[in-house]
């Protein structure tokens, strides 16, 4: 059989997702071994040739640092074990929300990631639904920038609701909600927030009607699900029939799943960019580990990706 010209890699915390890449491309996990020490430290070393290789390194940079600081370990080594390219596959980008200044003297951290990713020898980027479409320019190499979208849509039509309402938690969120409206061909309320500190909502108010409407939040991360949680309770106060909830990241911080557990949301969908351990009846995770496979395949192929993109 013909050795393939990639090899795919994947740091501790997101191999569950790369033996499901690897499951839908038919190709091997490569062989790696990421060594701790007794102070925290970590090195990486590849167990097998990678010269001349295109090289795939997958791994989320979800919260602890050490997600970001193997990533950062495995593309040096890559580098310094002469592959041909180093794609960076980061399903769930961290520091995303991080990709202004809000307020003076404070740092752009999404700039920082992108430029140390840089640094280190990434050739290309492949990550999903980031916060902020914007932050693809904080790169200097190629981003392949893909949408949970196809993924959430098909699991939304095989609900069939007739009453469809696309909503969204926060007026950040419009662009993605109107896109999810426009293509389901139904109509749009959105969820006014004022926050008094980060992750502390104060006040929050519907602008739209949805009484006797199923209502389905539309968001890319729930964090301590504070704001998806108090919209969907307000929601059913204005007289909603159900409320459903999509998000593509899972961070899902405690206590998280308690306020979704004893929130008027029937379900909320992730996909499984970030590893969601624990348990909650209401929370239900979608694969997008196909649509990377198939981009990644693609890249190799020097293909389109665009026709994978629904919205």
């Amino acid at each position: 059989m013909q050795e393939r010209p990639f090899k795919i890699f994947s740091g501790t915390k997101s191999r569950y997702f790369a033996e499901k890449v690897c499951n839908s491309l038919g190709c091997p996990l490569g062989n790696m071994i990421i060594e701790h020490f007794a102070d925290g430290e970590f090195a990486v070393s590849y167990e097998e040739s990678i010269r001349g290789k295109q090289v795939f390194l997958i791994q989320s940079t979800f919260p602890n640092s050490d997600n970001l600081m193997e990533l950062l370990l495995m593309i040096d080594a890559a580098k310094r074990a002469s592959a041909k390219s180093i794609v960076a596959v980061i399903p769930y980008f961290g520091w995303a929300r991080q990709d202004r200044k809000d307020k003076p003297r404070v740092s752009i951290g999404a700039k920082l990631i992108a430029d140390v990713l840089s640094v280190a020898g990434i050739s290309r980027l492949i990550t999903m639904d980031l916060h902020a479409d914007q932050i693809q320019g904080f790169f200097n190499v190629p981003v392949d920038h893909l949408y949970a979208s196809g993924v959430f849509l098909e699991y939304v039509k095989s609900l069939d609701l007739d009453n469809l309402v696309i909503a969204t938690p926060d007026v950040g969120g419009t662009k993605r909600a109107s896109a999810y409206a426009k293509f389901l061909g139904c109509p749009m309320v959105i969820c006014y927030k004022l926050r008094k500190k980060a992750n502390e909502i104060s006040d929050m108010q519907v602008i739209g009607e949805v009484e006797g409407m199923d209502i389905l939040l539309v968001d890319d991360i729930v964090d301590t699900a504070g704001t998806i949680t108090k919209a969907a309770n307000l929601m059913i106060e204005k007289g909603a029939r159900s409320v459903r909830a999509i998000a593509s990241h899972a961070v899902m911080s405690d206590p998280a799943s308690l306020r979704v557990d004893q929130s008027q949301l029937t379900e909320i969908i992730f996909t499984d960019s970030i590893p969601y351990s624990k348990k909650s009846e209401k929370v239900k995770i979608l694969s997008v580990a196909d649509m990377f496979a198939e981009s990644i395949q693609r890249v190799c192929n020097n293909e389109s990706i665009s026709s994978l993109y629904v919205v």
